[in-house]
């Protein structure tokens, strides 16, 4: 229960709206219960008042009947208002959630989110948040109007007899405190399931979509949709046994609740306080017993959902628990201008006792220099340029840019300072504009509309002057050209648009140092002497580190690392390796 203690503490930042919601579902109880009552009482007092013609006469119908109006109506509202009310604290509560869980997962790093698949992070920061939304709808706000209700309940009653009152309203409160207990034992392990079937779901199923090329290519499709029927299988047995819980609760709830009413109509019906015999005052206790239903009946539902509930939170908690393993210094206000790379001693492994993948890294590279590291696939190179952007740390060594150990420099200096193209460009489902205003630093806000649509115009042209100059003028064409949408991951994009975006970004950044992850590979070679062109153009006064397995570009490169097992072979310049390097040379024969 401990899990749900941070997200019932959010609940203060929606205090107003859920109390009015709480308030509104005990006026429906009460609209429900009176209505149920007054309606009994009605029925019979009018048919007790028929006997004679003198009683008929005197009998004042309409203000039992203006009654039972006005309960309906109050009763129709408050549920409405309390639908309303509730369900907008729930939403605003989910949007504070998911916004405080992501302000926990941004700081986490790569070790941090170690051994953690994509559709498992996804499931916790959707499907597991999804799941709290039933704390407050089906758990807090009916336990908590049911107890009201039982308080309200027993002093009306007692002001018309004490004993009925008592066993009425003790025999409800026995019930919910023990069945709600026992529906959440039985429903435990089956919510449990349920939760952790749809959590394996939903992962296999975004693997599946992702990886639909290569499954179709080695001829997987058959073995992966079978894990997948599985998988469905597997929660229908969840839903089902969850079905049947739910189906025996409200069976032993309304088992009990009929034995309060006959228990109540058995005592009644010897009298009801100073009413000897009870007449129509018993049809009314009778019926005030028999709507006590209403409050009873979400309690079924509500310790069912506890379970999943705690489990989402536990998830969602070990998430969000973890300390930061790489810490940015924030007060620091350092930038980077030069863009001057040192790494001494570097020495790196992903898991602590785990094989050492940079093995005593020394590089320096100057202001404006441009150095290449190539080796095959494996060697160390993205882990290097892992480093240098901080999603991981080194074991020991000392990595420093500008002069200064790139700890002491805070994230935003940090982006600010280092570009980075990678092989793989990450594109969102939005607009052109979107996707490229990304890369541009905070831009500025204006106290006039005139001023910031002025400044928008100003911005579009510059990102359509951006685009022309990668070679994607055929985007700009046309009016409101950077409001086209590009579609999940780009896909209305080819593979050379992308990387263009790419290269877009880094134009759009301006920072002065640039890293080169692979940024031609799977192209071409017409289109990667286009990009690595246009890239080491603009970069003309910047530092570049280009990690490749390709020798384009080489010649104009100050320096080639050639890096084997995580440790730098050679170095040299291109004509230097050509001569003094049999691998290099022949490389490069392949290669040409």
């Amino acid at each position: 229960m401990r899990a749900l203690l941070p997200f019932i503490k959010l609940f203060k930042h929606q205090w107003l709206m859920m109390s009015i919601g709480l308030l509104l579902s005990i006026i429906a109880l009460m609209a429900a219960i009176g209505l149920l009552s007054l309606s009994g009482w009605f029925l019979s007092a009018s048919a007790v008042a028929g006997l004679t013609l003198i009683t008929a006469q005197a009998f004042n119908y309409f203000t039992p009947g203006g009654g039972v109006r006005f309960l309906s109506i109050i009763r129709t509202a408050s549920r409405y208002g309390e639908r309303l009310a509730t369900h907008e604290a729930t939403f605003k509560l989910l949007t504070r959630l998911r916004v405080w869980a992501w302000r926990k997962v941004l700081p986490l790093s790569a070790r941090n989110m170690q051994g953690l698949r994509q559709g498992e992070l996804l499931n916790r920061l959707v499907s597991d948040i999804d799941t709290l939304d039933h704390l407050y709808l089906r758990l807090i706000t009916p336990m908590l109007a049911a107890l009201f209700m039982l308080a309200g309940l027993y002093l009306f009653v007692a002001w018309i007899d004490a004993e009925i009152a008592l066993l009425l309203c003790a025999s409800i409160l026995l019930i919910w405190l023990i069945l709600p207990w026992i529906f959440y034992f039985l429903g435990q392990k089956p919510g449990i399931k349920q939760l952790e079937s749809k959590r394996l779901l939903r992962v296999q199923i975004l693997e599946y979509v992702q990886g639909l090329a290569e499954i179709s290519l080695f001829a997987a499709d058959k073995r992966f949709r079978e894990k997948l029927s599985q998988s469905e299988a597997d929660l229908l047995s969840s839903q089902t046994a969850m079905a049947n819980i739910v189906a025996f609760s409200q069976a032993a709830l309304i088992l009990c609740h009929g034995a309060i009413v006959v228990a109540v109509l058995y005592v009644a019906a010897s009298g009801i306080g100073d009413h000897q015999p009870p007449g129509p005052m018993l049809a009314m206790i009778t019926f005030m017993a028999l709507a006590c239903i209403e409050m009873l009946m979400p309690i079924a539902g509500a310790f069912q959902h506890l379970s999943s509930c705690v489990n989402a939170a536990n998830r969602v908690n070990e998430l969000v628990d973890q300390t930061p393993d790489i810490i940015f210094d924030k007060a620091n206000q350092e930038i980077i201008t030069q863009g001057e790379l040192q790494l001494k001693d570097v020495i790196f492994s992903y898991q602590k006792d785990g094989e050492v993948i940079l093995k005593g890294i020394n590089l320096s590279i100057k202001h404006g220099e441009k150095v290449a590291l190539l080796g095959q696939t494996g060697c160390g190179k993205s882990s290097l340029l892992s480093l240098i952007t901080r999603d991981w740390e080194p074991n020991s060594g000392s990595l420093c840019v500008d002069g200064r150990e790139i700890k002491q420099y805070s994230q935003q200096a940090l982006t600010r300072g280092i570009s980075l193209v990678s092989q793989r460009i990450y594109l969102f489902a939005g607009s052109l504009r979107d996707n490229l205003t990304l890369a541009q630093a905070d831009l500025p806000q204006f106290s006039t509309y005139a001023e910031q649509k002025a400044a928008q115009d100003d911005n579009d042209k510059y990102l359509i002057e951006i685009l022309q100059k990668v070679g994607l003028a055929a985007l700009t064409e046309g009016e409101n050209s950077l409001d086209t949408w590009i579609g999940e991951g780009g896909r209305q994009l080819s593979g050379g648009e992308q990387r263009r975006i790419g290269v877009a970004r880094a134009l759009l950044r301006d920072a002065p140092l640039l890293l080169l992850d692979e940024p031609t590979e799977g192209l071409d070679k017409r289109t990667e002497r286009e990009i690595l062109a246009l890239l080491f153009e603009f970069a003309q006064d910047k530092t570049v580190l280009m990690i490749s397995h390709r020798l384009t570009a080489m010649t104009q490169m100050n320096e080639i690392h050639l890096m084997e097992e995580g440790v730098l072979r050679i170095s040299g310049t291109h004509d230097e390796l050509l001569a003094s390097d049999d691998y290099y040379a022949s490389l490069h024969q392949q290669l040409h």
